[in-house]
């Protein structure tokens, strides 16, 4: 069998070894969906009209949770990831790891299951997210379906990015209550990107901390393809980050795991 057949074998096993965890303990998955579904609640119920009404859409909520939408896409993208940290974490604390490096395997299968499931996972709370928000009006009608298809390749590469940084967040903890601190990131950014106002609502020794960091430019550029506005530069911007990040991580979590190996 040739090295590239063995690594898809052997990743593929390892695929289904995550989702099986995910479907058995869907405790984590769960917990961390919450998130953002209680926040969308209750900025477009609690804040909606008020917030609704600042960025220039008037009395009606509808204008803000087209608005919301987007960055709680994102950052639901965060954290579904964290839960990936937390695993990563558990197999390299619990001699699972140990156990299959005795084993006939391809080295980087493990992490790449981690990778891979996580990222369908993502997806699956997207989808989830979206369902609620729909449900309580959210509508994107201006989008055509080449928007729908980059706004969709999107989350799957920016799922990929922070999956893979969060893969390495796991493989430094020392334990899965440490790699759920490691990865909070994930959460607090988009809390201080233009997830919930525009930037230039916010004061200005404020805005280049939120300008200048990857979840802005995505959710910019996802809320332009979703509402059928424009994106500016904000495109490149995501693209860059992205892959910028998923380099980092791919290189940073395979020195890790080497590392660990020896």
């Amino acid at each position: 069998m040739s090295n590239l057949s063995l690594a898809v074998r052997d990743s593929s096993t390892m695929l289904r070894r995550n989702l099986l965890h995910a479907r058995r303990y869907p405790s984590l998955t769960l917990n961390l969906l919450l998130t953002p579904v209680m926040l969308l609640l209750l900025f477009v119920y609690v804040f909606g009209d008020t917030m609704s009404a600042g960025i220039g859409g008037g009395a009606d909520r509808s204008a803000y949770i087209a608005y919301l939408v987007p960055g709680l896409v994102l950052m639901t993208i965060g954290s579904t990831t964290i839960g990936t940290a937390v695993s990563v974490s558990n197999d390299m604390t619990e001699g699972i790891i140990a156990r299959f490096r005795t084993m006939p395997i391809h080295r980087g299968s493990v992490i790449t299951g981690h990778v891979v499931g996580s990222v369908l996972q993502s997806v699956i709370s997207v989808v989830l997210v979206g369902a609620v928000a729909a449900a309580i009006g959210f509508r994107s009608t201006d989008a055509t379906l080449l928007e729908w298809l980059a706004a969709f390749a999107l989350v799957v590469l920016f799922a990929t990015a922070l999956t893979w940084i969060a893969v390495g967040m796991g493989l430094i903890s020392p334990n899965a209550e440490a790699a759920g601190n490691n990865a909070l990131p994930l959460i607090f950014l988009p809390l201080i990107s233009s997830t919930f106002v525009p930037i230039n609502a916010m004061p200005g020794w404020f805005q280049p901390i939120a300008e200048y960091q990857p979840f802005t430019p995505a959710i910019e550029t996802l809320r332009g393809l979703l509402l059928g506005t424009g994106i500016g530069h904000n495109g490149w911007l995501a693209l860059v980050w992205c892959l910028a990040l998923t380099v980092l991580g791919y290189v940073w979590s395979k020195s890790l795991f080497n590392r660990d190996e020896k």
